[in-house]
């Protein structure tokens, strides 16, 4: 009896936790819909739930005449997508050759990962600069791409050296003896067995450059080159363009992107949870 009593109290305290953490991220959320659909370009006259909604704020986003939107958007799929792609590869061969191979400064260079992971980018904004100014990079969407997959290297090379390690050498030993070279098995046999992390990481680098604003906001120059995260940014910092809810309608539309990717890749991640618990 007081075991069934016991376990009720904390079913109940399980559920007001979740019912909880669910208002506060949702929440704002249907903040920023609901401000979206509001005519006028005050916040303080929004509400969560307009009386009389309108899309107008959308269908000036998609006017070139009235802004730029479409063409920010453009500028920073671009670069999320060469990001995810770069990274993905950059990272995958790193984390391949720390799991698999032995060779001198290895316990140094994971080291030096572990360090440089703990060292955000903007930390570094002076240096960058003068390295872009220095290469002419400024105001090109080149340089960001580098210091995004420069950035995401050593934290998700760490993350993925621990999922090579849980794969059988054995594999990799018997592709050797009937011939497969080491980028065939890494190509043909890891690459196959490691699509749950290598999705987390395809995720993890194309949602940075949609959050980055200091580093865009430094190196981009142009209205034209600007990505979301600046270019909406404008909408508001302006003197005499305070557009909050044109702003809010802006942010509403880069969820869609991030959740289609997310929704492709979601049967990788439960793949890799149930593999991470029947492993051993």
């Amino acid at each position: 009896m007081k075991a069934a009593w016991w376990n009720g109290i904390r079913i109940t305290m399980s559920y007001a936790f979740l019912f909880t953490a669910s208002i506060i991220v949702l929440y704002p959320v249907l903040w920023v819909i609901g401000a979206s659909l509001n005519p006028g370009d005050s916040l303080t006259s929004s509400s969560i739930i307009p009386d009389n909604f309108t899309f107008a704020h959308y269908q000036t986003l998609f006017d070139l005449e009235s802004t730029p939107y479409l063409l920010w958007y453009w500028n920073t799929i671009k670069i999320c997508f060469i990001t995810m792609i770069l990274a993905v590869i950059s990272i995958g061969l790193t984390a391949y050759s720390f799991s698999r191979y032995r060779f001198k400064g290895r316990k140094n260079g994971l080291l030096l990962f572990l360090i440089l992971q703990m060292v955000p980018n903007f930390s570094a904004l002076i240096a960058i600069y003068v390295f872009a100014n220095m290469t002419g990079l400024i105001d090109t969407h080149l340089i960001l791409i580098l210091i995004y997959v420069g950035g995401l290297i050593p934290m998700n090379t760490w993350l993925a050296k621990g999922y090579f390690d849980t794969i059988p050498q054995s594999l990799d030993e018997s592709a050797t003896m009937d011939g497969a070279g080491h980028l065939r098995i890494f190509w043909q046999i890891i690459m196959p067995l490691a699509k749950p992390i290598l999705a987390v990481v395809a995720l993890f680098s194309f949602i940075t450059p949609f959050t980055d604003f200091i580093l865009a906001t430094i190196l981009l120059r142009s209205e034209e080159k600007y990505t979301l995260a600046v270019g909406l940014y404008q909408l508001i910092s302006s003197q005499f363009g305070n557009s909050y809810t044109q702003f809010a309608a802006g942010a509403v539309l880069i969820a869609i992107p991030i959740s289609i990717l997310f929704f492709s890749l979601q049967r990788y991640f439960t793949t890799g949870l149930t593999a991470g618990g029947t492993k051993g």
